[in-house]
């Protein structure tokens, strides 16, 4: 069961529950009524397929995880490295998650009289999740693993939670996914910079491998200053008032813009060293999002 739960990486699940709750709080702060049930309905869908996400990940990836040591948030979990008798384990929770996900995406649809792209979306939440790393699409070999992750962090799960309030996607909805999108690059980035030479030696070509850790902290920094300047930007471009005073959430975001551009300023070639200083990014992105749905929820509440 030990073995189990790290490869289920739970602090990865965290993520998929702060932006849901982000989205649904959004939603509900622009006057949307949904009952609690619903809400657990629609996160369940959404917890599934993230949970299959790690699973399948480290099934996959257990070829280049050989060539690294895992961390906290990176380089798999590494139990399949040394248990790759649950390697076939591994890929039936993955599969068994997936179809439980679009069960309930399935069910939840008909249940609640939503329009039938809903379900299109998990479909497509969860085909990204399993081609991250699967053959033969294998997006994080092809360059193409950090838009799908931008995509996932940055509408999927939020856009679920949205969805499963509101029961619709408008323009509203967009506005809080922006910096979310930025966000969500911003972290995957983050998570190759320690496993750049593991990548490299398994012909997993992501950004980092094929630029460098200079240029991975580089552009984390400058992600990060975008999704500042956006919340303390936006309220004074607005065409209305919004009722979330941004410029609070644009002050929570310092804390990973700053962790960021200390990392722009030293740049750590070194795998230990650079473990670290992600480490740092991304527990400030971490305080972020506690500190933002702490803040949305209040005001839902309120």
């Amino acid at each position: 069961m030990n073995k189990i739960l790290q490869l289920a990486r739970p602090q990865f699940l965290l993520a998929s529950l702060v932006l849901f709750i982000m989205g649904a709080a959004w939603a509900i702060i622009l006057g949307a009524e949904p009952g609690f049930w619903k809400l657990l309905w629609g996160y369940l869908i959404v917890f599934c397929a993230q949970l299959s996400v790690s699973f399948s990940n480290d099934y996959f990836d257990a070829e280049s995880d050989r060539y690294g040591d895992p961390s906290l948030f990176a380089g798999g979990s590494g139990i399949l490295v040394k248990n790759p008798e649950m390697n076939g384990f591994s890929w039936k929770a993955a599969v068994s998650l997936i179809c439980f996900s679009l069960f309930l995406g399935f069910t939840f649809t008909i249940y609640y009289g939503y329009p039938f792209w809903f379900f299109g979306l998990i479909v497509i939440g969860n085909l990204l999740g399993w081609y991250y790393a699967a053959p033969p699409v294998r997006l994080s070999s092809r360059g193409l693993g950090e838009i799908s992750t931008c995509i996932i962090a940055g509408t999927f799960l939020p856009g679920m939670g949205y969805l499963a309030a509101a029961g619709t996607l408008d323009g509203n909805g967009f506005v809080i996914m922006i910096p979310l999108l930025l966000i969500g690059l911003a972290f995957i980035l983050s998570v190759e910079i320690p496993d750049m030479e593991a990548d490299q030696q398994g012909g997993k070509w992501t950004w980092v491998a094929r630029k460098g850790r200079a240029f991975g902290f580089r552009v984390v920094g400058i992600l990060l200053l975008a999704v500042a300047a956006y919340y303390f930007l936006v309220p004074a471009i607005a065409a209305k008032p919004l009722p979330v005073n941004f410029r609070i959430l644009g002050l929570f975001s310092l804390l990973p813009l700053g962790a960021a551009w200390v990392g722009i300023k030293k740049r750590p070639e070194d795998k230990k060293e650079s473990t670290l200083m992600v480490n740092t990014i991304i527990g400030g992105m971490i305080a972020f999002f506690m500190l933002a749905d702490t803040y949305l929820v209040y005001l839902a509440i309120k």
